[in-house]
């Protein structure tokens, strides 16, 4: 595959990314986790910026509301160690002329990660807390939970704990599978499987399927049997890149990222070019964002491959356009919001 890299804006501490269709139009956001702004791009070329907000910033995560005209919710103020305190969720409206209107729908302390998961036109919230009090930056003595709620666009939003004691509970990653959207949350008590209520009556599935330190997951069929592969950050903010795959019942490690440093930090399963792929990025060493494919399928043999160094990603984002797909990274180490255009060879 062919990947060529745009440069978009300079944006200290930049974090969050995805994208929103607004009157037909792909509009890509990207958002600083410190003070400061979300900024969009529309389609088709992405060469000029507008604000969607100018701050508070503190932004972690940003998901799209399925069915609306580029409605989302985000992540705000979620800021340094002592001022999670303040981290809620806003509803973000697109208005005529670029402009947006923001609104607070649910104050949530440590709210790190969150998604939208979709049964039968029903949206349902999942968050998770990386934390529920900390008195220092190395406290970790209460642990996160994860919250759940249905999503109606009406009002505040309501939510209640499904679990609690998830220390450290820092990842998770969207799962389809056969139809059926899950979240997978990831703790220092392993990997869990969340699963939405499939009725309006029905009752959300706690299940766990990993029971180690995990700082960040995704999944995807790698080599094309028809079995998921998932490939991990471990631990906390973590040293090692790996993949695994279910071999006569468990997990066996089948890839393991060359460089062992700290702050691996972008774990995400996607096709590029339509090969079924593993972006990893980290924070520290060398700062890498590259992807990770099968060189050989049968028996299992995967490679990384380096898209840029000295960039210190902090979450990517792959969008899938006739012709071509694009890479959204959210560079900060190097205070960069960059895209990266990726075609077949």
């Amino acid at each position: 595959m062919k990947i060529e890299k745009r440069f978009l804006a300079t944006l200290n501490r930049c974090y969050s990314c995805n994208s929103i269709e607004v009157d037909g139009q792909t509009r890509i956001l990207l958002a600083t986790e410190g003070e400061g702004a979300c900024l969009a791009w529309s389609a088709p070329d992405y060469t000029r910026s507008h604000a969607v907000w100018e701050g508070p910033g503190g932004t972690m995560s940003i998901v799209p509301i399925p069915g609306t005209n580029g409605e989302f919710l985000a992540v705000q103020k979620f800021f340094r160690m002592f001022d999670w305190e303040e981290a809620k969720v806003v509803h973000v409206r697109p208005l005529p002329g670029e402009k947006y209107e923001v609104t607070d729908i649910l104050h949530l302390p440590y709210i790190h990660r969150f998604d939208l998961l979709t049964v039968g036109g029903r949206h349902y919230f999942i968050g998770c807390t990386l934390a529920t009090t900390k008195a220092a930056k190395d406290d970790w003595s209460n642990p996160g939970k994860i919250w759940v709620g249905e999503y109606t666009g009406v009002g505040p939003l309501q939510v209640r704990v499904l679990k609690d004691g998830l220390t450290k509970n820092h990842g998770y990653s969207r799962l389809v599978q056969d139809g059926v959207m899950r979240g997978l949350v990831t703790c220092d008590e392993g990997a869990f499987e969340v699963t939405p209520p499939q009725a309006p009556d029905g009752e959300w599935q706690v299940r766990q399927f990993m029971d180690w330190p995990i700082s960040d997951i995704s999944a995807i069929d790698i080599d094309g049997d028809g079995e998921l592969e998932f490939a991990t950050i471990e631990a906390f903010h973590g040293e090692y890149f790996r993949v695994y795959k279910r071999i006569d019942g468990r997990f066996v490690r089948v890839f393991e990222h060359p460089e062992v440093t700290e702050f691996y930090h972008v774990v995400v399963g996607a096709t590029l070019a339509g090969e079924p792929v593993f972006i990893g990025g980290c924070r520290r060493g060398k700062q890498q964002l590259f992807y990770v494919r099968a060189r050989q399928k049968a028996p299992l043999e995967l490679e990384a491959v380096l898209i840029e160094e000295g960039v210190g990603p902090s979450n990517a984002y792959v969008l899938h356009e006739q012709g071509r797909d694009i890479l959204v990274s959210a560079n900060r180490e190097k205070a960069e919001a960059a895209l990266y255009f990726v075609t077949p060879s």
